[in-house]
C-alpha cells in the first residue's frame, strides 16, 4: 500500500485539476450562451437567402444562370476542414480530422485533393498528410464577417479559375450543448434546388433576376460560410462544457477514492503502532 505522504500528494493534485476544470467548464459555458445566440439568430436568415437564390437560379435560362453553378466534371477538389485553435474538447476535432482523411483518401482519393483548415488543431494534424493549400487559423482572434468573407473570397476564386472543381466545407454543426453533428456541405458549386421544395417565387424584381442573383449569389456564399465556422465555434463551446464537466466529476470520483485509501492506509498505521505499543508494554510485564 503506498505510504501516506504520497497518496496526500495525490490528493492534492487531483484536488487542483478539479478546481481548474471546473473553472474552464464554467468559462465554456459563458461562452457558449453568445455563440448558441449568435448562430440560432443566424440560422434562418442564411437558410432562406439560400432556399431564395436557389429558387431564382432554377427559374433562370441555362445561359443566364452564375459562374459559380457551373457543373463540370471534379478532377480538382479542394476540402475546408473547421476546426478549434485549443483543446480540451473531447473528439470535436478528432472527428473532423477523420472525416477529413476520409474525404482525402477514400472518397475523392483518384482526384486532386487539397486542404484549407480553419484552426490550428485541424491544421497540426493534417499537414502531416494532406495538402495544406492555406491555414486561416487567425480569424479566431477576430471572428468577424469581414474575415470569413475574404477567405470566401479566396474559395470563390479558386472555384472559377479552375483551380478547383468542387469545394467542400467539414465542421461541427451546434445542435445542443452536449451533441454536435458532423457536416459535410458542398460550398461549390452551388447545387440546384431539390424538386420536392417549392418557392414561392411570385415576386416583382427590381433590377431583373438575372442581377439581382450575380449580386446576391456572393453574399450567400460568404453567409454560408459564415455561418459554418459559427456553428463550429459554438459547437466548440459545447464541446469542452461537456468534456470539461465529464473531467471534473472524473476527478470527483477520483478524489473520494484516494480518501478512501487514505484512511485506511492511516488506520492501518495507526493499527500497527498500538499492537506495538501493546507488544512493548507486554514484553516489560514480562
Amino acid at each position: 500500500m503506498a505510504n501516506l505522504k504520497e497518496i496526500r500528494s495525490r490528493i492534492a493534485s487531483v484536488s487542483s485539476t478539479m478546481q481548474i476544470t471546473s473553472a474552464m467548464k464554467m468559462v465554456s459555458a459563458a461562452k457558449l450562451k453568445k455563440a448558441q445566440d449568435a448562430i440560432t439568430a443566424m440560422r434562418p436568415y442564411a437558410d432562406k437567402l439560400t432556399e431564395l437564390l436557389q429558387g431564382l437560379s432554377a427559374s433562370l435560362d441555362a445561359d443566364s444562370g452564375s459562374k459559380y453553378s457551373d457543373q463540370r466534371e471534379v478532377k480538382k477538389v479542394l476540402v475546408v476542414a473547421i476546426t478549434s485553435n485549443r483543446g480540451l474538447c473531447g473528439a470535436f476535432n478528432s472527428n473532423i480530422i477523420k472525416e477529413t482523411n476520409r474525404l482525402v483518401f477514400d472518397e475523392y482519393k483518384d482526384k486532386q485533393v487539397s486542404v484549407v483548415t480553419i484552426g490550428k488543431k485541424g491544421n497540426d494534424i493534417l499537414k502531416k498528410r494532406c495538402n495544406i493549400l492555406a491555414n486561416k487559423s487567425q480569424v479566431y482572434d477576430d471572428l468577424t464577417f469581414d474575415n470569413i468573407a475574404e477567405i470566401a473570397e479566396m474559395l470563390m476564386e479558386k472555384f472559377t479559375s479552375m483551380e478547383a472543381d468542387k469545394v467542400i466545407l467539414v465542421y461541427n454543426s451546434f445542435k445542443n450543448a452536449a451533441t454536435q453533428l458532423i457536416k459535410t456541405e458542398q460550398f461549390l458549386p452551388i447545387l440546384p434546388m431539390e424538386s420536392d421544395k417549392n418557392v414561392n417565387l411570385d415576386y416583382i424584381f427590381e433590377p431583373s433576376k438575372e442581377e439581382i442573383v450575380m449580386q446576391l449569389i456572393p453574399k450567400s456564399l460568404k453567409t454560408q460560410l459564415y455561418k459554418a465556422v459559427r456553428d463550429s465555434f459554438a459547437s466548440e463551446h459545447g464541446a469542452r462544457m461537456t468534456a470539461m464537466h465529464k473531467a471534473t466529476d472524473n476527478a470527483k470520483d477520483l478524489k473520494g477514492q484516494l480518501t478512501l485509501t487514505y484512511n485506511k492506509a492511516r488506520q492501518a498505521a495507526i493499527t500497527n503502532e498500538i499492537l506495538e505499543i501493546v507488544g512493548g508494554a507486554e514484553a516489560l510485564n514480562g
